[in-house]
């Protein structure tokens, strides 16, 4: 049986990550920081950890709950949305509550969940944004949101060379009809999971350390 672990699954992509992982007969385990995600992710059959990403002291004891596993695939989705514009400037508190989740979380979750991927050569993926691409952003809006998946982005490069047995990829879902993504989006949850579980069986090792569509595409940098 294969194993995963969905960190950041309480709502959204993760919780529906959750669901069709399950329903495919995976052994899922997944974050949650607080009961009601944990009752949602525990009501489809996955196995719930309790851990806040944007706070370092819960984020680092998920190497002991995770003692010993091997993880087939392993998903850092936790995020969070600032929508204002480059024209005025972050508050401490905005910055501080985007970059400890979308950047500072991944980069201490990865050291711990990494070796276990490796263990089963697997692929260890962390949920970007196409808003994250330099070379594609000819806007301002989101700016602190775009700023924090370019340095996602960044975290998932440097940390490839560190893990060579691990296949890392950043990994943009596309826009999708969440709390975030908002009801005008083009994707459901259901067919961007679809399409992303799709693209994570297939990554291969040259595109290790990419950064990939939901689709399997490249994005520019």
């Amino acid at each position: 049986m294969s194993t995963a672990l969905i960190i950041g699954a309480s709502r959204g992509i993760g919780l529906e990550l959750v669901r069709q992982y399950v329903a495919d007969g995976w052994r899922v385990m997944a974050t949650a920081r607080d009961d009601a995600g944990r009752d949602r992710i525990q009501a489809l059959g996955a196995q719930c950890l309790r851990v806040d990403v944007a706070n370092p002291s819960s984020v680092s004891a998920l190497a002991w709950m995770l003692d010993g596993e091997k993880l087939d695939l392993a998903l850092y989705v936790a995020g969070v949305m600032d929508r204002n514009s480059a024209h005025t400037p972050p508050t401490q508190d905005a910055f501080d509550r985007v970059m400890h989740t979308n950047v500072m979380g991944a980069m201490m979750v990865i050291p711990q969940v990494a070796p276990m991927v490796e263990a089963a050569e697997g692929v260890l993926a962390c949920l970007s944004s196409v808003m994250g691409s330099l070379q594609g952003t000819h806007s301002s809006d989101a700016a602190l949101y775009r700023i924090s998946k370019t340095a996602l982005n960044m975290v998932v490069r440097t940390s490839q060379p560190e893990y060579p047995r691990a296949r890392m990829v950043a990994l943009h879902p596309g826009w999708v009809q969440t709390d975030m993504g908002g009801a005008h989006a083009t994707l459901t949850a259901a067919h961007a999971v679809t399409r992303l579980r799709h693209t994570l069986a297939h990554i291969t090792p040259a595109q290790a350390g990419q950064f990939l569509s939901y689709d399997g595409s490249t994005i520019p940098w």
